[in-house]
């Protein structure tokens, strides 16, 4: 069997476990799936060692993995929570309450990590709108959707957009102010979306809390304030020349030296999950791209008239990828096989990969944590309450942003 082939049965086995999430018969989960199809492209021969470490994008992983430092800093310092409780006091005014979460949890994921945002937001959320006697299902469902979108705005905002952000060498500046305004309109739609759902709607005084239900990190001043003020550091200095994993670093060594923090409570925040599963879709994407395969595919969709650098095409297989294999190998996948001179289509991407992510609950890791820490407080969010938000607001947000591309020239 020739190395194409077996370089193409490796990839597509790969990427057929990683949409399914498992192996029957195997506790193996999307990670473990990447990783064994990384493996075998270097048992094959497919890769070679040399040619495995060179696919690994070691800038891109750096810059994910010194985020990851700052982002626990905030989770120790109770920063979320704290966050998420000042907006509490809305809770008896319903729309306001919508409103407040939607844009502070949509700001506060483009600078850290979504995924974190909804990881320390839910309990407080389920716990405050089922002691004011509300349904707590919009709340949930607008914090997932808004932490993904809000992401989008910034390419410190989710993982798909610090990859395209290194790989295509764009400027943060310029990223920030292409991508922002179709995120807040974005957001606007959002709001209304659920507004008009669930106007009437509000209240629900069934639920009963579990135990436990306040078991959140308390807020320590000083610790916060560290994380905020390196924050606005590092912001300033992606807006220099300095490579931005080295200005990301240089932050996350001045948080490992600290005197009440120890060394493994912080990097014991640290995602190596996510970051294992980075370096092994490198690899696997590569063993395909050495042989072709990808850009074959590429080329007979132009037989049929079909550019993958139109807009409108690029957008239908960012959203269709998205959500087949989840946005990050979508995003490795399509750069290697995109214009990567074309920046309006970078940006585009950035934005698209990143909406997708709300169509359904598979879309965005985000929208699986949001559930996951519903379901323990009792809180149960369907597919079909999630999706009957999620499809609307998915389209409307593309069609946004393929506006502002037609917009932006």
């Amino acid at each position: 069997m020739s190395l194409v082939i077996i370089a193409a049965v490796i990839f597509f086995m790969t990427y057929t476990g990683i949409a399914l999430g498992s192996i029957p018969g195997l506790a193996i989960d999307r990670t473990g799936i990447a990783v064994l199809g990384a493996i075998a492209m270097l048992a094959t021969g497919t890769l070679s060692e040399n040619e495995a470490w060179k696919a690994i994008d070691a800038p891109t992983i750096l810059l994910l993995y010194s985020l990851m430092v700052l982002s626990a800093q905030f989770t120790l310092g109770g920063f979320y929570t704290k966050v998420a409780l000042s907006i509490v006091r809305f809770v008896t005014r319903p729309e306001v309450f919508l409103f407040a979460l939607v844009f502070s949890s949509a700001l506060l994921s483009a600078v850290v990590a979504n995924d974190i945002v909804c990881l320390a937001f839910t309990p407080v959320i389920c716990v405050a709108a089922v002691r004011a006697s509300l349904n707590p299902i919009p709340f949930v469902l607008a914090l997932s959707c808004s932490s993904n979108i809000g992401s989008a705005a910034t390419i410190m905002g989710n993982p798909q957009n610090m990859l395209i952000g290194q790989v295509g060498g764009l400027h943060f500046r310029e990223f920030v102010l292409w991508c922002l305004p179709p995120t807040i309109i974005s957001l606007v739609v959002l709001y209304f979306i659920i507004l008009i759902m669930y106007r009437g709607k509000w209240r629900d005084g069934s639920i009963v809390l579990g135990e436990n239900a306040e078991g959140w990190p308390k807020y320590d001043s000083h610790q916060s304030a560290k994380a905020l003020v390196l924050s606005t550091v590092l912001i300033v200095l992606f807006f220099t020349g300095i490579p931005r994993e080295v200005s990301a670093l240089t932050v996350a060594g001045i948080i490992l030296c600290s005197r009440k923090m120890t060394t493994r409570s912080i990097l014991g925040l640290v995602d190596w999950h996510l970051i294992t599963l980075f370096c092994a879709l490198f690899i696997v994407v590569q063993g395909v791209v050495k042989y072709g395969i990808p850009q074959s595919g590429v080329q007979f969709l132009g037989t049929l008239g079909y550019d993958i650098n139109h807009p409108l095409v690029l957008s239908s297989v960012t959203l269709f990828l998205s959500n087949v294999v989840s946005n990050v190998p979508a995003v490795m996948l399509l750069l290697k096989n995109i214009d990567l001179e074309q920046t309006k289509n970078l940006y585009l991407l950035a934005l698209v990969s990143t909406y997708a992510g709300n169509l359904f609950i598979i879309g965005s890791i985000a929208n699986l944590i949001m559930i996951e820490q519903a379901r323990s407080h009792n809180i149960s969010v369907s597919f079909w309450s999630h999706a009957r938000v999620g499809i609307p607001v998915t389209v409307a947000s593309i069609l946004v942003a393929l506006g502002w591309a037609f917009l932006a020239g």
